[in-house]
């Protein structure tokens, strides 16, 4: 039996905030997959009978101007906050570990240009970068989904060049060297695996950092556009009614905390789990 497998389960097992997120992230994706059957309406339904209702028994969460209800809107959001986050983390964190394995094993110029790249992108606020690129595009959630993957890999590169700079060094990939591996096969089987700790906290952070990203974008209108359901555009709508319909404000964004706190509370889990120094 693998003893930093058990170290690994058991530290995870016994970190509460750890495991409180866990929970958070599974209800989430529960709930997204089980959207049909978990809203009691069409998330796109008009009722001019119904607008504005408060919370009750009928629509646990009330309806908004059109009369949909929001508690509907707000599972069906729960899809897209998922995807965009999974899906952008996903992409970023491709490109940052192929650029940061490039340039951690190669060295050299090709480490000196990725890196300089890299620090080109770091000079540029992230999120008014997507503003502009978004502004320029159609928004969609396509677009969202690309945009925030090709703008947040640049952590992802610095961790991946760290780690195979030190890596590169070891006997066993010096002895791959001299057995006359390709560098294709150093790089994916040897070095990548043994640096995926720190990319795996990374991207569980960035799946948080994309769905906080998205619903900024969808609240100023730039991201899901109506009359699709994201908790963002829900925030939006609910900013003309704040103070005769308080329930449009607090509930997407009490949903987005507990989203982007579950996601980062596992992420420290999974840091602080595959730390030795912490077992």
């Amino acid at each position: 039996m693998s003893t930093a497998r058990v170290g690994f389960g058991e530290a995870l097992r016994a970190n509460r905030l750890a495991m409180t997120g866990l929970a958070i992230v599974t209800a989430l994706l529960a709930i997204a997959v089980l959207a049909p059957w978990v809203a009691p309406y069409d998330p796109n339904a008009i009722d001019v009978e119904a607008i504005l209702l408060p919370p009750g028994a009928a629509h646990y969460f009330g309806t908004d101007e059109l009369g949909r209800d929001v508690f509907s809107r707000m599972v069906y959001g729960s899809r897209v906050s998922l995807q965009v986050g999974l899906v952008s983390a996903g992409l970023s964190t491709l490109i940052g570990v192929l650029l940061g394995a490039l340039a951690g094993y190669y060295g050299r110029w090709v480490e000196a240009v990725i890196m300089r790249f890299v620090d080109m992108m770091l000079c540029f606020p992230t999120f008014f970068l997507i503003l502009a690129v978004i502004a320029l595009l159609e928004p969609s959630i396509i677009n969202i989904m690309i945009v925030i993957g090709l703008t947040s890999w640049m952590g992802v590169a610095r961790l991946v060049r760290a780690e195979l700079l030190s890596l590169k060094e070891r006997e066993y990939v010096l002895a791959a060297r001299s057995l006359g591996a390709s560098d294709a096969r150093i790089i994916f089987r040897h070095l990548l695996p043994n640096a995926m700790a720190p990319v795996l906290v990374a991207a569980t952070l960035g799946v948080a950092g994309a769905i906080l990203t998205e619903s900024g974008l969808s609240f100023l209108g730039l991201g899901v556009q109506p009359p699709d359901a994201s908790w963002g555009n829900i925030l939006n709508q609910g900013k003309a009614n704040i103070e005769i319909a308080w329930w449009l404000s607090l509930y997407p964004g009490l949903a987005i905390l507990v989203t982007v706190l579950g996601y980062n509370l596992l992420g420290e889990g999974i840091r602080d789990a595959l730390d030795p120094r912490l077992r």
